[in-house]
């Protein structure tokens, strides 16, 4: 009710004001902006030194480790300039064999884990033998929207008893009928990257169902009020709505940070290490 109330509005306003308005309809960023207003911001803990992980043990022949992305908001799943997609496609190139990549709509969850219960060898019903589950090597990442179907694919893999090495959150927003703050067991390790300022901006602080099986390697901090970034190749709507949510999006520290953490998930005898600076 709210978002056609804003549309009357927006058409009643265009029709009698002297200037013109670019015509557009509801924008990804509009729509996400109105679903968190109503949103309180979290405390904002403190930015941690960045942290480096050991790899994981080498996936068994013919299981190659699985990384799934999802992009947020409206976002095709292929989008060019989305960070996200940049980083899947990198990630191909760099890892031409035994590493599956893949970036889906975060309204495609069910999808992407049937791509997952494929790869790891699942019949046609999804049903997986125990070692099959043992043998799983799954990343998982995400930017806005994309990072709480993320979390909700980490549970789901969960109830199957299916382990996850990490988890990387991005300015991740909670979608309705959603929890995006609490890391599930099933997964060994998990970081959130958020930004604190606009009408949409990111959980602040993410924690581990069980702090025993799940290390929680940070809550980190970007503040692009004092240090702006700007997103050229991304829409007009994008950067007037929801600047500070798109500026992480785009910012190449980031994204270059989530890289590392991927990619020392990743290391083997022939990977440079790449450690935090």
């Amino acid at each position: 009710m709210t978002l056609i109330l804003f549309r009357v509005i927006l058409l009643r306003f265009r029709r009698t004001a002297s200037v013109r308005l670019p015509a557009f309809s509801l924008s990804p960023a509009l729509l996400l902006a109105f679903n968190v207003a109503a949103c309180a911001l979290s405390p904002v803990p403190q930015r941690h030194d960045w942290p480096t992980v050991p790899p994981a043990s080498a996936a068994p022949p013919n299981h190659p480790i699985i990384v799934v992305g999802f992009v947020g908001g409206v976002v095709k799943h292929n989008d060019p300039i989305r960070s996200e997609v940049k980083l899947a496609e990198h990630l191909r190139a760099e890892y031409p064999r035994g590493v599956h990549v893949e970036t889906f709509e975060n309204r495609r969850r069910e999808t992407a884990l049937h791509a997952i219960l494929t790869q790891l060898g699942a019949d046609r019903s999804g049903v997986l033998f125990e070692n099959e589950k043992r043998q799983a090597r799954i990343i998982l990442y995400g930017h806005s929207w994309g990072g709480s179907a993320m979390v909700e694919l980490a549970r789901e893999l969960d109830k199957r008893n299916i382990p996850v090495l990490l988890t990387i959150q991005v300015d991740s927003v909670k979608r309705f009928g959603m929890d995006d703050s609490v890391i599930p067991p099933n997964v060994a390790r998990a970081a959130n990257f958020f930004q604190p300022n606009g009408v949409i901006h990111g959980r602040a602080q993410i924690r581990a169902a069980d702090p025993a099986k799940t290390q929680i390697l940070g809550n980190f901090r970007f503040d692009y009020k004092e240090h702006p970034i700007h997103c050229t190749e991304y829409p007009w709507y994008d950067q007037a709505f929801a600047k500070t949510h798109t500026e992480i999006e785009c910012d190449p520290a980031v994204w270059s940070r989530v890289e590392a953490l991927i990619q020392q998930q990743l290391a083997s005898p022939t990977t440079k290490r790449i450690d935090f600076l």
